[in-house]
C-alpha cells in the first residue's frame, strides 16, 4: 500500500507542474481558447508529451511485459525525473499567479483530482479485466498529465460566467472611477508597433505640464486597462496616457467604450497579428476604432508614413496627420534629421508656422516619429515649444526598444528586444549599419505573428540583413528556413552566418566573436510559446 501511495503523489506532482505550465502558455496567449488551441495544435506531438504517452503504455502493457508494480516504478522514475527538469526550467515569462489563475489552477486540480478518486474508489482491491486497480488508477494519472491541456480548457469553460461577472464588477467600478473626474483628458494610443514606445515619450512631455498617469508595462488589454483606472489614478491626475492593444477586431472598441478618449495617436498599421486579424484591411479598422471612437471637438492624430493611415478618411472629428518619410497631406513633419554621437537632432515644422529644434538620445528614424507624434499632441494641449524641447532633450531610452549600452570591453549593445515587426526591425538595421569601427552583428530569430505573411517578410528581413550587416546569429527554429535563406540571397558571407538553437548558444558565439568596437543588435526575443 505505501508502495502506490508514493507512486500515486510522485505523478500527482507531476500532473500539477503540467497543469501548471499549460496555465503558463494559456495566460501567455491572453486567456483565449482560440489563440492557445492555434499555439497547442503543433506543440500536442512534442517529445515531452510523448514520454508520457510512452509511460501510459508501458502501464497498459505491463500485465503481459512486467510485473505492474515494476512498471509502475519506471514510470515514477520518469516523471521525478521529468518533475526535476521542470523545476529547473527558466522562462523569459513565467507564469503571474493572478487571481485568476489561481481560480483555474485550482479547479483544473479540483477536476483531475476529482477524476483519479474515482478511479481509485472504484477499482480499489479489483480487476478490469487484466488490469489491477492500482495500474489503472497510475495510468489515469498519467492520461490525464498526456491531456493536462484539454482539462484547462474545461476549467476555463466552467469558469466563464465567474469571469465575465468579475470583469464586468470591475469594469463597473473603472467606468465610476472616470466619471468622478469629469475634467481628465484621456489620450488613447494604439497601432501595428510604436505605440509603447509613443506613450513613454507622451508621458514625459505631458509631464512638463500636466500631472499624467499612463498604464504601465503592456497594461494594454481592456482588463489591463482597468486595472491601471483601478490601482494607479488618482484624483488629482489631469491626463491619463491610455495604450490600446488589439488581437482582433472590437479589442480597441472595448477599451475606448471604459475610457471614452477624446484624442488619439494611431502610430501604425502594418501586419501584426495577422494570424488572428486574417487581412491588413480587419487591422486598419481595428486600429481606427480609436478614431470612430473620438467625440467631434476631439484630434485624432495620425501617421501618414503608413499607407493603410494616409488612405483611411477621418470625417467625425478633427484629424493631424505627421510624417517622415511621406510628407505630402501631413500638418506636422520632422525634418533636417540628424545623428550625432549625442544621439539625434530633428525639426518639427507645422502647416500652422510651428518650428521646433530637438535633440534627443533617441536614435532611429521611428523614435523620431514616435516623439513627433507625442509633440503634436503636447502642442494641441498647450504645452510650451521650451518645455517640449526640454522634455524630449531628457526622454531615456525605453528598455528593449533600440536601448543603446557600453560594455567595459569596448563593445556596443543595442537591445532591439521589444520589436517584432517588419518598418521596427528594418529601422534597427539601418541603425546597426550606421556603426563602421567594428563588426556589426545581429542575434534575431525573427518576426512573428505575420500569418500567410510569415516566410516572406522574414525572408526579406533576412535579405536585408544580409545586405547591410556583417555578422548574423538566427536563433531557433520558428523562422530559421525564411531568415536564413534571406541572408543568403542578401549576400552575406557563409562564415560570418551562424545557426544556433537558443539566446544561450548565441551568447557562445558572441564570446568567440566580439571584439573591442564591435556592435551588437539584439533584434526581438521570441516568448516561451515559440521555439
Amino acid at each position: 500500500m505505501a508502495f502506490f501511495i508514493v507512486i500515486y503523489v510522485v505523478c500527482a506532482l507531476y500532473m500539477a507542474l503540467n497543469f501548471k505550465y499549460d496555465l503558463q502558455m494559456f495566460q501567455q496567449n491572453s486567456y483565449r481558447p482560440d489563440r492557445y488551441w492555434r499555439w497547442l495544435k503543433p506543440n500536442i506531438g512534442a517529445s515531452w508529451r510523448l514520454v508520457d504517452v510512452a509511460c501510459l503504455f508501458l502501464m497498459m502493457a505491463s500485465p503481459q511485459l512486467l510485473d505492474f508494480r515494476l512498471s509502475a516504478l519506471l514510470v515514477a522514475v520518469t516523471a521525478l525525473t521529468k518533475t526535476f527538469l521542470i523545476l529547473k526550467r527558466k522562462y523569459k515569462k513565467p507564469l503571474v499567479m493572478t487571481r485568476r489563475v489561481w481560480r483555474l489552477y485550482l479547479t483544473t486540480l479540483l477536476l483531475s483530482v476529482g477524476a483519479v478518486t474515482a478511479i481509485a474508489i472504484c477499482s480499489y482491491g479489483r480487476y478490469w479485466g487484466i488490469y489491477p486497480g492500482a495500474t489503472l488508477t497510475v495510468g489515469v494519472t498519467m492520461l490525464i498529465s498526456v491531456f493536462s491541456w484539454a482539462f484547462v480548457l474545461a476549467a476555463n469553460f466552467l469558469l466563464t460566467p465567474v469571469e465575465k461577472g468579475i470583469q464586468r464588477r470591475y469594469i463597473n467600478d473603472a467606468k465610476r472611477i472616470l466619471r468622478s473626474m469629469p475634467d481628465l483628458r484621456v489620450v488613447g494610443i494604439t497601432g501595428s508597433y510604436g505605440k509603447t514606445s509613443t506613450k513613454h515619450y507622451l508621458t514625459r512631455i505631458l509631464s512638463e505640464e500636466f500631472d499624467v498617469v499612463m498604464t504601465p508595462g503592456s497594461f494594454n488589454t481592456p482588463m489591463g486597462v482597468v486595472r491601471t483606472v483601478r490601482e494607479y489614478m488618482k484624483p488629482y491626475n489631469q491626463v491619463f496616457v491610455c495604450e490600446m492593444g488589439a488581437k482582433q477586431k472590437g479589442d480597441i472598441k472595448e477599451i475606448c467604450d471604459i475610457v471614452h478618449p477624446t484624442m488619439g495617436i494611431v502610430t501604425a498599421v502594418g501586419p501584426m497579428h495577422l494570424e488572428s486579424f486574417k487581412t491588413l484591411e480587419n487591422v486598419q479598422a481595428t486600429k481606427f476604432e480609436l478614431v470612430d471612437a473620438l467625440p467631434a471637438d476631439g484630434c485624432a492624430v495620425i501617421n501618414n508614413d503608413f499607407e493603410m493611415c494616409a488612405e483611411r478618411q477621418v470625417a467625425n472629428t478633427r484629424a493631424l496627420r505627421y510624417g517622415i518619410t511621406h510628407t505630402d497631406g501631413c500638418d506636422y513633419i520632422a525634418t533636417d534629421i540628424r545623428y550625432t554621437p549625442q544621439g539625434t537632432a530633428f525639426t518639427v515644422e507645422g502647416r500652422d508656422g510651428t518650428r521646433i529644434e530637438m535633440e534627443t538620445r533617441l536614435l532611429g528614424e521611428c523614435n523620431i516619429s514616435d516623439i513627433l507624434a507625442a509633440v503634436v499632441i503636447a502642442l494641441q494641449l498647450g504645452v510650451p515649444a521650451d518645455k517640449i524641447r526640454y522634455a524630449v532633450a531628457t526622454i531615456d531610452q525605453v528598455e528593449h526598444r533600440l536601448s543603446i549600452k557600453q560594455t567595459p570591453g569596448g563593445v556596443t549593445i543595442i537591445d532591439d528586444a521589444f520589436n517584432s515587426n517588419p518598418a521596427g526591425s528594418k529601422m534597427a538595421v539601418d541603425v546597426l549599419a550606421h556603426f563602421r569601427d567594428g563588426k556589426r552583428i545581429i542575434v534575431t530569430p525573427g518576426m512573428i505573428e505575420l500569418g500567410d505573411e510569415q516566410y516572406n517578410l522574414n525572408n526579406a528581413f533576412g535579405r536585408y540583413i544580409g545586405e547591410n550587416l556583417d555578422v548574423a546569429i538566427v536563433v531557433g527554429e520558428y523562422n530559421r528556413d525564411a531568415i536564413v535563406s534571406g541572408i543568403r540571397e542578401g549576400g552575406m558571407d557563409e562564415k560570418n552566418l551562424h545557426i544556433v538553437g537558443s539566446f544561450n548558444e548565441a551568447q557562445q558565439v558572441l564570446g568567440r566573436l566580439l571584439a573591442p568596437g564591435d556592435t551588437v543588435l539584439y533584434e526581438n526575443d521570441l516568448p516561451d510559446t515559440f521555439k
